[in-house]
Parts: structure tokens; sequence; C-alpha cells
């Protein structure tokens, strides 16, 4: 027969604080996934229009944005699913966040350099630099994602360490 202390009581404060925890997170999902549906529902709308009129070449950078940004905003929007679940931060969905934006700039800065080359080189070099520092960044945050999946005092959510098994 185990004789396990009982945990201690939980105060009524922090009870409230916890719930209230759940409902604020709960509101910020529902917000990024309206955001999401409306960004991406917009994006086909202008998808549609350029295809439509013949510009998809000049539009397709910025329907490519867009879609992107949804895809960032789904990410945060699993983040925040994820530490409703687990009631913990998790770090990992934060890091491919950034790698997402990171890649996405870099996509949008590629597709507008091409004309800077010829009209400004100053701004070009800058926009080279930018480059560089967004691929160092894609870097250093896939590393962390390594390091972090291979420690084994990483704590994952149980829905991640069940993802990453099946």
């Amino acid at each position: 027969m185990s004789h396990e202390t009982p945990p201690p009581p939980r105060s009524l404060v922090v009870h409230y604080l916890e719930r209230s925890e759940r409902i604020v997170l709960s509101l910020i999902a529902v917000v990024l996934v309206a955001l999401a549906v409306l960004l991406l529902l917009s994006q086909v709308v202008a998808l549609v229009q350029s295809v439509l009129n013949g510009t998809v070449r000049t539009t397709a950078i910025d329907i490519l944005d867009g879609v992107l940004l949804v895809m960032m905003t789904m990410e945060i929007v699993y983040t925040v699913t994820l530490s409703l679940q687990s009631h913990k931060l998790v770090a990992e969905p934060f890091l491919i966040i950034g790698i997402i934006a990171a890649i996405r700039r870099t996509l949008v800065i590629t597709a507008e350099s091409t004309q800077l080359e010829q009209t400004n080189p100053d701004a070009f070099r800058s926009t080279l630099l930018e480059l560089a520092l967004l691929a160092v960044i894609v870097g250093v945050l896939a590393v962390s994602i390594s390091v972090m999946r291979r420690s084994a005092s990483y704590p994952q959510a149980e829905d991640e360490t069940r993802l990453l098994d099946d």
C-alpha cells in the first residue's frame, strides 16, 4: 500500500487565474483562426482576380506573402492549443514560426530585389546583407530545434511527442 501525500490544496485565486488563462487563450485562438480564414479568403480572391486580369506574374509575390502569413498565424494557433492542452509553454513552435517568418521575408526580398541591382546598387547591397542575416537566423533557429529535440531534459507536449512517434 503506497502512502502518497495528497497535493496541497490550490487557492481559489490560483483556480480562477488558471480558468482565466484558459478563457483568454481560447479567445486568442478563435480570433487568430478567424483572422487566418479571412486572410486566406482575401488571398484566394486576389489570386482569382489576378488570373482573370492576367497579372499573376506581378501579384504572385504578394499572394505568396499573404499565404505564408496565414501559415504563420495557424502555427501560432497550434502553439496556443499546445499551451492549453499541456499547461506548458513549448518553445519549438515559436522557433518554427520564426523560421517561417524569415523564409517569408526572404522570398519577398528575393522577388523584389531583381530590379534593385540595376537601379540602386547601395539598396541592393543592403538587401544582400539582410538576406545573409535571414539565412543566419534560419540556421540558428533550425539548430536550436535540433538541439532541443535531442535534449532528454526538453519537455515536449504529449500530443507533440505522439506525433513525432507516428
